[in-house]
């Protein structure tokens, strides 16, 4: 398994309210990879806690951690600690976005 293969699956996983992809909007804190048991988790945030998308957005991060890889079991874990805000979308994206 390989993190690299997981994080180009990332960006192909869109907010759809920003039309940006979830890991350059800064949307991913963690991608942890047990080799062993083929164990992938993936740790996220929304954009808002009442993001209307978020459903989706779970099942395509799900998706994006198989396509690929050799993964048994992907875990994904939403949390809003710490909150999402503008200051968590890296720089690079901000200045594609014109923010």
């Amino acid at each position: 398994m390989n993190k690299d293969t997981i994080i180009e699956n990332l960006r192909n996983v869109f907010d759809p309210e920003i039309s940006v992809n979830i890991y350059d909007l800064g949307l991913i804190y963690d991608i942890s990879i047990d080799e062993k048991n083929a164990w992938v988790t993936i740790t996220h945030t929304l954009t808002s806690a009442f993001c209307p998308f978020a459903d989706s957005i779970v099942e395509d991060i799900t998706a994006a951690g198989y396509k690929n890889t050799d993964a048994n079991h992907v875990e994904v874990i939403t949390t809003f600690d710490p909150l999402f805000t503008m200051e968590s979308v890296p720089e690079e994206t901000r200045m594609m976005l014109g923010w």
